[in-house]
């Protein structure tokens, strides 16, 4: 049996998370707000996931072609690549991003 593995690990060019970010950048522009945050690792956008109202991060891997996001929760280091439909692990991705709390949660 053969593990299935992201096509697309060569388009990754962020390889340096943010020290912070402010929240969803799609939900701080129209007021929205977020559950969980993730990060685009094609461009660096910041997204929010499908358990949140707008599911940014989908919205964004759709609209610009763009394949891999990362979790910035604490605690999370995975990926999903929405092409292949597969969770996995990179390496060489550095640093740890600090978030707001989010909005649903408070």
């Amino acid at each position: 049996m053969s593990e299935v593995v992201c096509s697309h690990l060569d388009e990754i060019a962020v390889h340096e998370l943010p020290a912070s970010v402010e929240g969803c950048e799609d939900c701080l522009r129209t007021g929205g707000e977020w559950l969980h945050l993730r990060i685009c690792l094609i461009c660096g956008h910041v997204a929010c996931c499908d358990n949140s109202p707008n599911r940014h991060a989908t919205a964004h891997a759709h609209a610009s072609s763009h394949p891999i996001i990362r979790s910035l929760e604490p605690g999370e280091d995975w990926n999903w690549c929405y092409v292949d439909e597969v969770a996995f692990l990179v390496d060489g991705i550095r640093g740890k991003t600090r978030i707001p709390p989010s909005p649903l949660l408070q």
